[in-house]
């Protein structure tokens, strides 16, 4: 598959869904007090690792609702804080991550979130996929953000053949026009909440069944066995 057919697919994704927000978060779980700006996104990012949506939602509120600064999250206690961020999972990793995160910030970035990757990937728990979340949401960097949805959805469409996240991204930014990378999460993300669903997949709803291996392929399995 080619990047003009992935900006179709995009396309005609962006009909259907809203606009997408950071992890964590979706057009009806959107609390607007807390904004898509660098130190949100990047806690809840982090936050997101290894968890649902709805338990990364409730781990940032509960977090955000007690500490919502940098500075405030690195004078803060670390087992507070896994109490707090505990339905996101792993609740005392996170939280020594997420501490350490704001110390570092605090103390050698002015209180600021990096806008660089490589800077961004210094921070305890930040790999790729949340360095590229921070830039895409928060600072409007266009960014290729590939998570679990993205990763499965991609390769099961065909429009890749990879075999981790990293592989995955590097594939996209090289068939993708640069100015649709942030949309490729933004877009996939909600496809795989709603319509392409892990182990549910509604593809007699699927906008975007006519581009998809997996369903060209299910058809064929169908008719071969009748």
């Amino acid at each position: 598959m080619d990047g003009q057919q992935v900006c179709e697919i995009l396309d005609l994704m962006a009909e259907e869904y809203d606009q997408g927000c950071y992890p964590g978060r979706n057009s009806e779980g959107l609390n607007p007090e807390w904004p898509a700006d660098p130190f949100h996104v990047l806690i809840a990012t982090i936050l997101s690792q290894r968890t649902k949506d709805d338990n990364t939602r409730k781990a940032s509120d509960n977090l955000f609702t007690h500490y919502d600064s940098v500075e405030a999250i690195a004078d803060a206690d670390v087992g507070h804080v896994a109490e707090l961020v505990r339905p996101a999972g792993f609740p005392k990793q996170k939280a020594k991550a997420i501490v350490e995160c704001c110390i570092k910030l605090r103390d050698e970035y002015g209180s600021k979130v990096p806008e660089d990757t490589d800077e961004l990937l210094k921070l305890p728990m930040v790999g790729r996929k949340t360095a590229a979340c921070v830039r895409s949401y928060a600072m409007g960097i266009q960014s290729v953000c590939v998570d679990t949805h993205v990763h499965r959805i991609v390769n099961l469409m065909g429009i890749a053949k990879t075999r981790d996240p990293e592989e995955t991204e590097f594939r996209l930014m090289e068939i993708v026009p640069e100015e649709r990378w942030t949309d490729i999460n933004r877009y996939i993300v909600r496809h795989g909440q709603v319509t392409c669903i892990p182990n549910h997949m509604r593809c007699g709803k699927c906008m975007v069944s006519a581009y998809c291996e997996h369903y060209r392929n299910s058809i064929n399995r169908v008719s071969t066995t009748r």
